[in-house]
């Protein structure tokens, strides 16, 4: 796993969106499209705002969610939420290059599988992503793939829902499919992130993060997550 740290998340964000802009011109050029998947969070949030400005191939992009809430539309818990807000207001994105999640539907078994379908459909069969952000929580969480879930074990599906967590359950794309992208971006910032970042970069399988193949793995740290994590 390569590693950069910057001073703090609005370094970070803005690092982060000129490595997604430079990975979609890239793709689009070998391949004829990017698939982006994006999880939530605040920097996360400005690092799409920041991707508005920078030169990507926008009629060639395809963004898909790494993870959702069970909420209703609109709802300011939801990732689409602040999705569309940071990137489909600023960004001559096409409306409908953004695939949400279905996480309205009443079945939502049978709507994870349909969003299985669907990236199927944006990215082959089985779909390859060609980059995945991710975050990492205090407890050592990524996507929604949280500790003690029966959604770590999940093999056979590349999207699956989870137990409550936090008060909700999540809809989140699975092991497989994640470990099948072609690339993965960490973005990591905060103090209350300073105990599981070692742990991250060691590959400890103990945290659901640490399962995630480091292979062309880019991780994004701002100082405070990173006051802890010796040079290796």
């Amino acid at each position: 796993m390569r590693m950069q740290i910057l001073a703090d998340a609005d370094a970070i964000a803005k690092q982060a969106a000129k490595i997604i802009a430079a990975e979609a011109r890239s793709a689009v050029a070998a391949r004829g499209r990017f698939i982006l998947a994006v999880s939530g969070g605040r920097t996360p949030w400005q690092m799409l705002r920041a991707l508005a400005n920078e030169e990507v191939p926008w009629r060639s992009l395809h963004v898909v969610q790494v993870d959702e809430r069970i909420e209703p539309a609109g709802d300011p818990n939801r990732n689409l939420t602040h999705l569309r807000e940071s990137l489909l207001s600023h960004a001559p994105l096409p409306p409908d290059h953004i695939h949400a999640m279905l996480v309205e539907e009443k079945d939502l078994e049978a709507a994870a599988r349909c969003y299985a379908l669907t990236l199927q459909q944006i990215a082959g069969s089985p779909p390859v992503l060609d980059l995945v952000h991710l975050g990492l929580g205090s407890d050592g969480h990524t996507a929604s793939l949280v500790p003690n879930d029966p959604v770590l074990n999940i093999t056979d599906r590349d999207v699956a829902l989870t137990g409550v967590y936090m008060g909700r359950r999540r809809m989140t794309l699975t092991y497989p499919m994640i470990n099948r992208s072609r690339g993965i971006l960490w973005v990591v910032t905060g103090t209350e992130k300073v105990g599981m970042l070692p742990r991250l970069r060691d590959g400890d399988a103990t945290i659901p993060a640490g399962r995630i193949r480091p292979e062309n793995a880019l991780l994004l740290a701002d100082r405070l997550a990173a006051a802890n994590l010796s040079v290796k």
